[in-house]
């Protein structure tokens, strides 16, 4: 009696094994790496050329966020901090210490210092540093507790999905826009977070972007 199925068909259960161990191994590979901190750079904390302590400036000494970073309330980035901020104090203290000789080198020769980058979206993505902050969005919710590290870090991993966790709850990071640069700001005895969030949510109108176009434009 023939053969009802040609031949060939024999070889597809192995076939089927083959392109389901092979897809399998692709999607354990892609969570692998794209859902860890390797991908999302949690962590990164490269070599400066000048070794800036957040810990002494910010934490010690008090120094407001907005001196160094003095575009984030009305620029959509926050900048780096020129020679010029740095030589307003460093003319007079520690002027001669051999950790400031590239800022001293960079005041002499009008070339900036050669920071690293540790905080970077990929180009497709549109952030606003100002629209946040005069939100009431701090920088502890985005950076973590810059104001502790003697060496910067990156503390969150700044994904789509992280950001999308805010955006669809922001009363979970809002606070007073007085306290959005104070680091330690936690809300008070008795204060609930989320009833306040929800109160300067209704208040200011914030309604966050959660469809494509809000962030890749």
């Amino acid at each position: 009696m023939a053969n009802f199925f040609p031949k060939w068909t024999n070889w597809i259960p192995l076939k089927l094994v083959i392109c389901l161990a092979v897809i399998g191994a692709f999607l354990v590979g892609g969570i692998w790496y794209y859902f860890t901190p390797k991908y999302t750079r949690v962590g990164f904390m490269p070599t400066q050329p000048v070794p800036f302590s957040h810990a002494l400036h910010v934490e010690q000494l008090g120094m407001d966020c907005r001196y160094c970073h003095s575009f984030v309330e009305v620029a959509s980035h926050s900048n780096v901090p020129s020679t010029q901020t740095c030589m307003a104090c460093h003319t007079q203290i520690r002027a001669t210490s051999p950790k400031l000789e590239a800022v001293r080198e960079s005041w002499k020769t009008g070339r900036p210092v050669s920071w690293v980058r540790i905080h970077k979206l990929p180009d497709y993505s549109y952030f606003n540093h100002a629209v946040h902050v005069n939100r009431g969005v701090s920088c502890f919710s985005c950076h973590g507790a810059v104001n502790t590290m003697q060496t910067v870090w990156q503390d969150k991993p700044q994904s789509m999905s992280w950001c999308l966790d805010c955006h669809r709850a922001p009363e979970n990071f809002l606070r007073p826009p007085a306290e959005v640069f104070n680091m330690n700001w936690k809300p008070a005895a008795g204060e609930n977070q989320r009833e306040m969030g929800m109160k300067f949510k209704e208040e200011w109108e914030v309604k966050p972007p959660v469809t494509c176009g809000g962030c890749h434009r």
